[in-house]
């Protein structure tokens, strides 16, 4: 077939850990560039004079991990989609600047006199956010331009096609243009299915992919495959042509995995299969759980007195609220955190999940819940091995009841402990009915499924950034 022979060669694709290489190297680059300039105007007065000298002996060594630093305070600017708007960019790269600056003046007043260089700190800080702002914008005008877009084509207009396209054209910040679908259905030749063409039917499938140019190719059938679709499919492969999933697509552009586009068995043949971790993990995970909860521990400590009086003036006793919830496989246990709700806040026994704006939350549990304070006491629970640092949110065990009869999967997020921080909690914030809490398993999941190290460290570091910015989860 003449056609075979013309399918064309993609575009230049970038898939979305490239794109966060690039952003990563990029913001190395302007550090390492303020870097250097704030050491220019460190050492103007003995410029003309420069030796290594002034390197070895007037620069201490913590001052060359300043670029570090500063890459992680932008660690939630590596959200793909927040990366592609000017006033997001903005607003995160000035959040890391602030509390740059706020770090700095804390270390400056501590330390003793003249210990610590002002000049320096101070111009790397101002050159690292001018520059970093400089290179986000270079990126957003070059990456987002239609050479990177990818073009796709959806094989199926059926349940599973329809739903990703609704929810990808719902994205603020789309990295490719789905052209239309392909499908077999006669009712639905050249039709209208939420808002996207269908352009043809399987054995025109290369015609489609050389007329408009596809570099991607959303396989979105869930039935038994047609001989014919399937070779064509081959043939596009052979071509340089991206044959994706829909699951898989979706958790790369989502962060979560699509639970309401997933067959019943998917548990047991990919899930399960999946999730499975080294004793390396399991032994590193818990020992951070204990180092950072010793920490959390001492903080507590330190803080308990001012909190505790704060409680009894706004609401009287109790200071500490406890309750059932579910763990790791099912297995009960009862969390302590610090009281934000009023005394009678479940009324008649009544489980309720908490949402934004409830008005059972007191005026000192607000401020507890948005510094998330409140969490503190969860370091016994975490010492106790009954939670972890990072993992899902331990829920009520009334709750999983009604959820896991209305949410498919529902259960699987007890595969790990539940933790005091989450890829869930940092995506999404309160969910108050059935429907929030599915697109928040879909992010448990998508964790419970590539939990890592470096994962868990992202998450720990947006949670710290979202403490600082008072921006409750």
């Amino acid at each position: 077939m003449a056609i075979e022979n013309s399918v064309q060669k993609p575009r230049w694709r970038l898939r979305s850990g490239e794109r966060k290489w690039i952003l990563l190297i990029g913001d190395i680059l302007a550090a390492v560039l303020g870097l250097l300039v704030s050491l220019y105007f460190w050492g103007q007065a003995d410029w003309l004079d420069f030796s290594w000298d002034f390197l070895s002996q007037r620069i201490p060594f913590w001052y060359y991990l300043l670029p570090l630093l500063w890459v992680i305070l932008l660690v939630d600017m590596y959200d793909l989609h927040r990366a592609t708007y000017i006033k997001e960019t903005l607003k995160g790269v000035s959040t890391a600047a602030g509390v740059a600056f706020a770090l700095y003046l804390v270390i400056f007043f501590v330390s003793d006199v003249n210990s610590l260089a002002r000049k320096g700190p101070v111009v790397f800080i101002l050159g690292a956010t001018l520059l970093t702002f400089l290179w986000r914008f270079l990126y957003i005008r070059i990456f987002t331009a239609p050479v990177f877009m990818h073009r796709a084509l959806v094989v199926g207009a059926g349940i599973a096609g329809t739903a990703f396209c609704r929810a990808y054209l719902n994205m603020q910040s789309p990295s490719l243009h789905i052209t239309g679908y392909i499908d077999d259905d006669p009712k639905k030749y050249h039709e209208i299915v939420e808002g996207l063409p269908v352009l043809g039917k399987g054995d025109e499938l290369l015609d489609v992919i050389d007329k408009y140019q596809i570099t991607d190719v959303v396989f979105a059938i869930s039935g038994e495959l047609n001989p014919e679709l399937f070779r064509s499919l081959m043939l596009a492969a052979e071509k340089g042509v991206e044959i994706t999933s829909v699951p898989a697509l979706y958790e790369d552009l989502f962060g979560r995995v699509p639970i309401f586009l997933l067959q019943s068995d998917w548990i047991l043949r990919s899930f399960i299969d999946q999730t499975h971790t080294t004793g390396f993990y399991e032994s590193m995970k818990r020992l951070i759980d204990i180092f950072v909860s010793l920490i959390g521990l001492i903080a507590f400590l330190i803080t308990f007195p001012v909190l505790a009086l704060l409680t009894l003036i706004d609401s009287g006793a109790p200071i500490f609220f406890s309750q059932s919830r579910v763990g790791q496989n099912g297995k009960p246990f009862k969390i302590l955190k610090y009281r934000t709700m009023v005394t009678d806040a479940d009324k008649n026994s009544v489980a309720r999940a908490s949402f934004e704006h409830d008005d059972r939350i007191t005026k000192v549990g607000n401020l507890l819940r948005k510094s998330h304070i409140d969490e503190l006491p969860q370091v016994f629970n975490i010492l106790k091995g009954e939670m972890s640092i990072v993992g899902p949110r331990s829920e009520q065990i009334e709750l999983v009841g009604i959820y896991q009869d209305s949410i498919p999967f529902y259960r699987a997020r007890l595969f790990v402990r539940p933790g005091l921080t989450g890829w869930a909690q940092i995506n999404q914030r309160y969910a108050s009915d059935i429907a929030e809490n599915g697109i928040k398993l879909e992010y448990d999941l998508f964790y419970i499924k590539h939990r890592s190290l470096m994962l868990d460290f992202s998450i720990i570091l947006r949670t710290v950034g979202a403490v600082i910015g008072f921006r409750g989860m």
